[in-house]
């Protein structure tokens, strides 16, 4: 099955370069619900043994991507009576050439990244970045709030791409994360408790010796005084 994950890697791209290069707003949102669908497929065929999580996964991204949003952009267009953007900041030319140098760039530095060996060689990474770009693109110079929109939802897109890469390894992510806030969390207490172990330790020893001390000397001192007392008196009758 991972033989289909790079051919749906390219159709997710070619997505990318109609978005960018279509004034029509009801044809981006149709290239970008395609590019949710077959991005929506991908866990199940990058990962061989993906579980329940994973096709819990597909099954709320594929219609979210490809049906739900969709609808809702579709009705949004009806209701402000827009087809087209016409004067983006940046022409559809200059946008596809962009976009082309951006895959170019996403492709060359993709190389540089440590990879796993099962997704070395894949298009994953690529796709992602250059969907990223593609979205930021999108964002940054087109005018129509809708147009927009379509933007935010490829930079999540390529954020989703990227996301596959670590979805086996999420819950060990996870285990490690907690194993380390106990470590802190026990490195930071343990002075706190050892501080307060203390003052309690010297607390109840002051609570045995104070009163043998006070009673000591307030004691000695009575006894002191009732002999002045009874020095004086036999003075007197002396």
């Amino acid at each position: 099955m991972g033989a289909f994950v790079d051919p749906l890697l390219i159709l997710a791209l070619a997505m990318n370069f109609v978005a960018l290069g279509v004034s029509r707003i009801r044809a981006v949102i149709n290239a970008v619900a395609l590019q949710g669908i077959l991005l929506g497929f991908l866990p199940l065929l990058v990962h061989h043994e993906i579980g329940l999580r994973g096709i819990v996964l597909v099954a709320v991204t594929v219609p979210l991507k490809g049906l739900a949003i969709p609808a809702l952009l579709l009705h949004a267009m009806r209701e402000a009576e827009i087809k087209h953007e016409v004067n983006p900041v940046i022409g559809y030319m200059a946008s596809l050439l962009l976009g082309a140098v951006g895959t170019g760039l996403a492709l060359m530095f993709s190389s540089t990244l440590p990879l796993a060996e099962s997704h070395v060689g894949l298009l994953l990474i690529p796709a992602s970045l250059a969907t990223v770009w593609t979205g930021f693109l999108m964002l940054t110079t087109r005018k129509k709030a809708i147009m927009q929109v379509l933007g935010y939802l490829l930079l999540e897109n390529g954020i989703f791409l990227f996301g596959l890469l670590l979805l086996e390894a999420m819950p060990f992510l996870v285990e490690e994360i907690h194993r380390r806030l106990q470590a802190v969390d026990h490195a930071v207490n343990r002075p706190f408790e050892t501080v307060l172990a203390a003052s309690q330790d010297l607390s109840q020893k002051l609570a045995h010796r104070l009163p043998r001390a006070l009673a000591a000397r307030f004691g000695g001192r009575a006894l002191f005084e009732q002999r002045s007392h009874i020095h004086e008196a036999g003075a007197e009758f002396g």
